[in-house]
Parts: structure tokens; sequence; C-alpha cells
């Protein structure tokens, strides 16, 4: 029988940190909830998770430290995922209220408020998913995920120059507008839904990812 996966949820005091350790535990990884470096570093896989602001989220990230372990880990080949704000904070900048923030720019684009009658965009929606998706694979079209937020990411411009290299996996969904749903880049992978909070389409794909690892 092989070893779990050990994976580390970066507690850094943004996030449904426990619903993600109980979703990672039943999709079957060995989880410990921690901003211990060491442990964060060496771990097979680390999600950060996110909910709230994004100057905030970002904020307690480099306080923690956080900045420094997920730019280790990518530069490494050490598998990330990001979740909600989580996901947001990869980008390279987000908006709120006016007020523009760096974030981790791991991927071009900014964080903007949705376009749409009713915000947040909070409940059950669909995802279109790329073809070929390991984060998907074994997940029905019309599968859905449970999303709350109010900002998202409505453009994907990140080029791949080395025809070697295999381009990302971009999903998207729509609520008033598209929006980025989800990211599948080499080691980094990140969604704007909640798979902890998604039933049986979000245990598969924590289940999936956790099989990558």
């Amino acid at each position: 029988m092989s070893t779990p996966k050990k994976v580390v949820v970066f507690d850094y005091g943004f996030g449904n940190v426990r619903s993600a350790e109980r979703a990672l535990a039943r999709a079957g990884a060995d989880v410990e909830i921690t901003r211990d470096f060491d442990t964060a570093m060496n771990a097979d896989g680390l999600l950060v998770p996110g909910v709230g602001a994004f100057a905030a989220c970002m904020e307690g990230l480099k306080e923690a430290r956080g900045d420094w372990i997920v730019g280790r880990r990518l530069s490494g080949g050490r598998p990330v995922m990001g979740i909600c704000v989580g996901m947001q904070i990869l980008f390279a900048r987000g908006i709120e209220h006016g007020v523009e923030t760096e974030g981790l720019d791991e991927w071009p684009g900014t964080v903007e408020p949705l376009k749409a009658d009713i915000v947040p965009h909070m409940g059950w929606n669909t995802v279109q998913a790329s073809a070929g998706s390991p984060l998907f694979k074994g997940l029905d079209d019309d599968a859905r995920f449970y999303f709350v937020h109010s900002y998202a990411v409505h453009t994907w411009s990140l080029e791949v120059a080395n025809p070697v290299m295999r381009a990302p996996y971009v999903h998207w969904s729509t609520h008033g507008e598209p929006f980025v749903a989800a990211v599948e880049n080499g080691a980094l992978s990140a969604t704007q839904f909640h798979p902890e909070k998604s039933g049986d389409a979000g245990a598969q794909l924590l289940t999936n990812w956790i099989g990558t690892l």
C-alpha cells in the first residue's frame, strides 16, 4: 500500500483551513495545517487558501513568508494549489475599491470586480474545462462547483514561447461575464471556486490533484 501524500494547508490567517483539511484527508492525503517554513517547503503539496480582501491576504501571506515559500517551491517544481483568493493572489495585481495591490505575479493578469447584476457570485456553477485537464479528469461537463467571490480575472494572456513547454490548462465560468475559474500550469494549480465545499465534484478534483503529487 502506497504512503499517503503529505499536503500542507498553509495557515497565514486567511482561509477555511479546517474545511480544506477535512476535504484533503477524505481525498486520501496526509494533511497538516501549519505556517512552519520547513514543513511547508518539504511537503508533497502545498495548498494556499484565501478568503476576504486581496490586499489583506497578500499582507498576511508576506508576514508568514508564504510569498517566499510559494516562489521557492515553484522554482523547484514542487506543487502548489491556490483556492479562491488564494488563486487571485497568484496573479500580477488586484484592484479593489480603486486600490491596486501587487500579487505574487506567477501569472500575468489583474483581479477586478465582477460585472454582473448580482454580486457576489455565490452558489453553484458549471466550469468549461479544457480538454485533457488532469484536475477535471473524470468529471462531467455539467459538474457544479461552489463559488463565493466578487472579483475575478477576465482575460488570460500568458504566452508560452517554448514549444517544448505544455501550454497551461485554463478553465472558464460565467457570471455576468466570462472569468477564469481554474488554471493548471505545471506545478501550479488554482481554482476560483471552493473544491472543499463542492461535494462529490470537488472531492474528485482534489483526489485528482493529490494523484499528481
